[in-house]
């Protein structure tokens, strides 16, 4: 089985941002203004810019190890290996950047596997993520006169494995803390406004991960409240909101003074959720006036996220395994 999660650089540096913005923006489903429209403006202008900015952004939040995203995603695949045993190989990829899906799904038939679960770590669904997975599945297979036979994990974002598993880790990382946040903020990743009224259904998902994600937490935390907002706004197009670099300052103008974050859509930490949410949006909202600030982690490797992917993983398995 392949875990397959969205990108990074493989260096904090402008060249090898550059690199991955490249491919990413290049995607026209990531994209979707005419190449005519766009391509002046992604090659006179983004490239152009948005490396640099992007390259510190990513410095502050590297690790020894090298980019969150891809340490994470090799320890969830790493630690679904161990709970999977011998019957099952694990590995994973990255959509954009190394390693590639191509690669990976190559190294799996290679090794003899012909029946391989894919499983896009994106628990809503959007063409812009899930869709763009099957589509370099598509590219790779046309390459190959021996092909395997693929399944895919569908999104679980309503899942209740997966629910029960945000529950958990929430409760965990609220109690450790040495404060009582008075809002809870959900932010997903943003995507444009049009996506919705094309038909894209990951806003109404979002949406239903909220609503059963809140109505988990309220025996716990009944006075807590919870809002959702959407974070990464990218152009000048309306994207879906509330934004939420705008909501972290309407609370504190609004008077609130402990507020707390989580990314429930990341099945990662990465640049969205530790440099956007827990450096620029704690400096943001502790400058408007909020006095405690807590950005969550992602469910990652811990012991919630991974019980929950081994039961999506085997429920999807059954038959083969």
């Amino acid at each position: 089985m392949l875990l397959v999660n969205l990108g990074t650089p493989e260096e904090p540096t402008p060249a090898a941002v550059r690199r991955y913005l490249r491919e990413f923006l290049s995607d026209p489903r990531v994209v979707e203004i005419p190449r005519l429209v766009w391509w002046p403006i992604l090659h006179g202008i983004v490239l152009t810019t948005r490396p640099r900015k992007s390259a510190h952004a990513y410095q502050q939040i590297w690790a020894p190890e090298g980019s969150p995203l891809a340490v994470i995603t090799e320890a969830q695949a790493k630690g679904l290996q161990a709970r999977l045993g011998t019957d099952v190989t694990v590995g994973w990829a990255m959509r954009y950047g190394r390693p590639t899906i191509a690669a990976e799904l190559q190294r799996l038939k290679d090794a003899g596997c012909e029946r391989i679960l894919i499983a896009p770590l994106y628990p809503q669904y959007s063409g812009a993520t899930t869709a763009t997975v099957t589509d370099a599945l598509g590219v790779q297979l046309a390459r190959m006169r021996w092909q395997p036979a693929l399944r895919t994990l569908p999104p679980y974002y309503d899942d209740g494995a997966y629910i029960a598993a945000l529950r958990a880790d929430t409760l965990r990382q609220l109690a450790a803390l040495d404060f009582e946040p008075e809002v809870l903020l959900l932010s997903f990743h943003g995507m444009p406004e049009r996506t919705l009224h094309l038909g894209d259904p990951y806003h109404c998902q979002c949406q239903a991960t909220a609503r059963l994600l809140g109505e988990a937490l309220a025996a716990d935390h009944p006075d807590l409240r919870i809002d959702v907002t959407f974070q990464s706004r990218f152009g000048r197009a309306k994207w879906l909101g509330p934004a939420t670099d705008a909501a972290l300052l309407a609370e504190a103008a609004n008077g609130t003074r402990r507020i707390a974050i989580t990314a429930p859509g990341f099945s990662a930490d990465c640049l969205e959720t530790r440099e956007e949410l827990a450096i620029r949006g704690r400096d943001a909202f502790l400058a408007a006036g909020g006095t405690h600030f807590a950005a969550l982690d992602c469910l990652n490797a811990g012991e919630a996220g991974m019980a929950m992917l081994e039961a999506l993983v085997r429920r999807e398995l059954a038959g083969w395994v």
